[in-house]
């Protein structure tokens, strides 16, 4: 059921047990995770935290806990599948489900007990109502069952009188029941077809926090972190986050009016979060302004820069802002003070010549101190970069660990790390983007786009982890329709597939929505990919959050995509 007051219904709750965290591997919900920690630490709550990477991780981690825990809270997992049936939990456990993800399944939706949803719902949830999916078919088969037995007890000689109403009643209840669950397979096929994604989950908990008034710069910063993870990984539709945007917008300009006092922005060690209009350039600051350029999607694909000619333009571009190539190929850093002074008019200035309309966006950025300064989007990549790290001897839960502590301001030295990694991702994504395209490795399969990442493509290690291909995938998509003169392609969806465990021989499938900039950025595969698996039963392993992402055994690949291209037709 959904919770209406977080605080009272959830926190106050919880405030006085022990908590089981289960936090799902993505941005958001580590920000979310840090939030709550921080509240738990100020109320001296006692939690224990466990990264899950899928639904095998959350059943095991339950198991693990089931024992010790009666309150499990669940962020960025358990919303979209029937959580009970899954888990098989004692009728005392209670779940508090905090998910993005959408749509939420009805019987989380209508369980009063045990699942707790903290969902906003204003979000267009269109959950179908209750008596549309369940009824009681006790009380109906009862109104004729009961005069039956009671004629079967009378003496043989009698002859039992036929009830000619019982049997057209009987007929017609059976008719009845038969249309109703045409019709409830018919609603939930409606509200199950799509997936997609709601509120963030950590601007959920940076309400709650605002409503004890226990809320900091630092869970301010982490929800702007959330919101943006949603926007870098195009989870949600452009207008959903400029409306997030001006909300975390008032918020910010509320902290920041509270600390005015001269002495506080002036110390070494504070922090001060900023609404920026600010380049579409990923890690600018943290780089030389033209790795950036050739390296961030937005511009890579407008220029082409996989041709000679999309280079050649690039360097007109340059020539057009006036910035000699010297400045423009050192570190950001170390550029001259005249010309970053108002560096970011002159980019948009020629951007919109070259039909780079929106070259800007609306964002937050941070500055630590006098000399850190970091966008919201630069610590996405950074998290990402260190949550997906392909070490060999670092485990999952490593990587989470990393990830999380570099969302600590205490902990530059991991963040400038995570910043170095995510160059060496969107390299490696430039250069598989530029060698697909070249050697025309995207396929038109008929109601889809296909491209396969064969062994021994460089940087394949990389892709075996759902951010990054995923991000591979929206970057190739994007590319591949400024390329592509097919107008029919244009409008189609990308299913990508990318070793990802020669040994057992499996492949990571992810299948992403056409790109549009009017994309309600929802996602059909999900359901596609299960009922491709089941009609050829294929070896598919289901068991990321996001039901767009499976593992599939290398030799099914090709029944696996004949049977969408017949269910798409």
């Amino acid at each position: 059921m959904f919770i209406t007051d977080i605080r009272k219904e959830f926190y106050e709750v919880v405030a006085n047990q022990r908590v089981a965290l289960l936090v799902a591997s993505d941005i958001d919900a580590l920000c979310a995770c840090k939030i709550i920690q921080a509240l738990f630490h100020c109320d001296q709550v006692q939690y224990t935290l466990v990264p899950v990477t899928g639904w095998q991780d959350l059943g095991t981690a339950f198991l693990e806990h089931k024992e010790q825990f009666r309150y499990f809270v669940l962020i960025n997992c358990g919303a979209n599948v029937d959580l009970l049936e899954m888990l098989q939990p004692d009728d005392d456990s209670i779940f508090f489900i905090c998910d993005t993800h959408r749509p939420v399944d009805v019987v989380n939706v209508y369980n009063d007990t045990q699942i707790k949803l903290l969902i906003k719902q204003d979000d267009d949830l269109g959950v179908p109502s209750y008596d549309d999916i369940f009824r009681d078919d006790d009380d109906e088969e009862g109104g004729d069952s009961g005069n039956e037995s009671d004629e079967g007890s009378e003496p043989s000689g009698k002859r039992r009188r036929f009830d000619e109403g019982a049997v057209e009643r009987r007929i017609e209840r059976r008719r009845a029941k038969r249309e109703w669950e045409a019709r409830r397979r018919e609603i939930l096929f409606d509200y199950e077809q799509y997936e997609y994604h709601g509120t963030s989950a950590a601007m959920m908990f940076f309400e709650l926090a605002w409503v004890m008034t226990k809320d900091t710069k630092d869970m301010l910063w982490w929800t702007v972190i959330g919101l943006t993870d949603q926007w870098v990984h195009d989870k949600i539709t452009h207008m959903k986050y400029v409306t997030d945007i001006a909300t975390m917008q008032r918020h910010v300009s509320r902290h920041n009016h509270r600390n005015e006092d001269e002495e506080n922005s002036l110390s070494i060690d504070c922090m001060r979060i900023s609404f920026e209009y600010d380049l579409r350039l990923t890690l600018y600051q943290h780089w030389s302004l033209y790795e950036s350029i050739c390296n961030s999607c937005y511009t890579s694909c407008h220029f082409k820069l996989w041709t000679l000619n999309g280079q050649k333009k690039l360097q007109e571009f340059l020539a057009d802002m006036g910035l000699p190539l010297k400045q423009v190929r050192q570190k950001f850093n170390s550029m001259d003070m005249t010309i970053k002074e108002n560096l970011r008019e002159v980019i948009e200035e020629s951007s919109n010549k070259y039909g780079m309309k929106d070259i800007r966006i609306q964002t937050f950025g941070v500055h630590f101190g006098f000399k850190n300064r970091f966008l919201a989007s630069d610590m996405v990549h950074a998290t990402a970069a260190l949550l997906e790290g392909t070490e060999k001897d670092e485990s999952d839960t490593d990587n989470f660990i990393k990830a999380l502590d570099s969302l600590s301001r205490s902990n530059l030295d991991r963040l400038h790390s995570g910043i170095d990694l995510a160059k060496k991702k969107l390299m490696a994504i430039q250069q598989t983007v530029a060698s697909c395209i070249c050697t025309n490795l995207i396929l038109s399969q008929g109601p889809f786009l296909y491209c396969y990442l064969m062994e021994g493509t460089p940087d394949v290690k990389l892709f075996s982890k759902p951010m990054a291909l995923t991000l591979l995938c929206k970057y190739l998509l994007k590319a591949f329709v400024h390329s592509t003169r097919n107008k029919r392609c244009k409008l189609l969806p990308l299913i990508m597939a990318a070793p990802k465990d020669v040994e057992k021989g499996t492949a990571i499938v992810v299948g992403i929505p056409p790109e549009s900039e009017t994309s309600d950025k929802k996602n059909f595969f999900g359901r596609a990919f299960e009922k491709a698996a089941e009609s050829t039963s294929s070896r598919t392993l289901h068991d990321h959050f996001d039901t767009s992402i499976i593992e599939l055994k290398t030799e099914d690949r090709s029944k696996f995509l004949d049977a969408l291209i017949t269910l798409l037709s």
